[in-house]
């Protein structure tokens, strides 16, 4: 079965296909589950020469490791509560979501858990479980972690190998040295409505500064509790970048906004963008989506610097750096046109020919 990347698709064309086979794709899911569910029940593994469910799974049916295990467990839960089947195949319950409500459910809380959950995300339903179903405190723990193994360094060849392509082109061949390891993410886990399990790996001296910091922390800290001086230090950098960023400050001073002609931003206008924007990318879809980005945020000029546009509240908003990117790029395209008048944000513009 050959499959090619459609290039020939508008736009219109490849979202809706999109839409339909992520929606194919849910009820294949479900219908999947169902008959696991079925096939585990009956133990069919076995006369198949299987001594478990998951060896059928990564053998036969060609499904990796965490897959397997994923849908079995998702199978076993849909088996005892099998309103999920109906769930999946919908799309407002997925499969990392059943796996986290599955050791939750009982007969009198499956429905209720279920409908809570149907249309979140995976860390918003952690989040909800944790509400529901606290955990204790984790201890706090600093230690010093093993070093990791050095991988000895493959020998260089003298001439490395030549590989010839379709074309019979020379290609030369990739190195054998093994990649890096990719680098392991930080958990934060949520164990009650207001309390989280963070876990990070530090170097040495952001352990040194962290002894010293509970050390200058004792009379306000006696207890050097980690969670407290750490609480302290965001504290006081969210402050910092927040100074430095939107000019945020208890005691704004007069200020008549930029500078006509002038390209940077004054404080005044930062400030009142940032407040009305939410601190979030203002970007909106066609179909009215607000975005949600709120990291890598600027600020952008609505109508651009280079054709006029000022730094005023009116015409400074906050766009995530992709979006931003775009607007960039959608008014270099613009500029090279003769007489051209494009739409830039929600104001229209003469092109930089036209506005000279």
């Amino acid at each position: 079965m050959k499959i090619d990347i459609p290039h020939h698709f508008s736009d219109e064309e490849l979202e809706a296909q999109l839409k339909a086979l992520a929606r194919g794709e849910q009820e294949a899911t479900a219908r999947l589950i169902s008959r696991l569910a079925e096939f585990d029940a009956r133990r069919l593994y076995l006369p198949a020469g299987f001594s478990s469910l998951f060896n059928y799974c990564c053998g036969v049916l060609r499904l990796s490791e965490p897959a397997a295990y994923n849908r079995i467990e998702v199978a076993r839960a849909a088996r005892r509560f099998p309103d999920i089947l109906q769930m999946l195949g919908e799309g407002s319950l997925g499969l990392a979501t059943v796996r986290l409500l599955a050791p939750q459910l009982t007969a009198d809380n499956s429905e209720q858990l279920s409908a809570a959950a149907a249309g979140k995300s995976k860390r918003e339903v952690e989040q909800m479980l944790a509400g529901r179903f606290p955990r204790p405190d984790v201890p706090t723990l600093v230690r010093k972690l093993p070093a990791a193994p050095s991988l000895p360094t493959p020998p260089a060849p003298s001439e490395p190998p030549v590989v010839s392509t379709a074309a019979g082109l020379p290609l030369a061949s990739r190195s054998s040295a093994p990649l890096p390891a990719p680098a392991r993410r930080p958990i934060v886990r949520p164990l009650a409505t207001d309390r989280y399990e963070i876990r990070f790996t530090a170097t040495a001296e952001t352990r040194e500064k962290l002894r010293l910091a509970q050390d200058l922390l004792r009379p306000a800290v006696p207890t050097g509790d980690v969670a407290q001086v750490i609480d302290r230090a965001l504290t006081l950098l969210i402050e910092d970048q927040r100074r430095k960023k939107i000019g945020a400050t208890d005691r704004p001073r007069t200020s008549r906004g930029t500078t006509p002609g002038r390209r940077g931003v004054a404080a005044k206008v930062r400030r009142t963008a940032w407040n009305h924007d939410e601190g979030r990318c203002s970007f909106v879809s066609k179909g009215g989506r607000r975005g949600n980005e709120s990291a890598f945020i600027e600020f952008d000029h609505v109508v651009p610097y280079g054709v006029g546009g000022q730094g005023t509240v009116e015409n400074i908003r906050l766009l995530c750096r992709l979006c931003r990117a775009r607007h960039k790029r959608h008014y270099a395209e613009c500029r090279i046109m003769p007489s051209a008048i494009f739409r830039l944000g929600d104001v229209t513009v003469a092109s930089v020919r036209d506005a000279a």
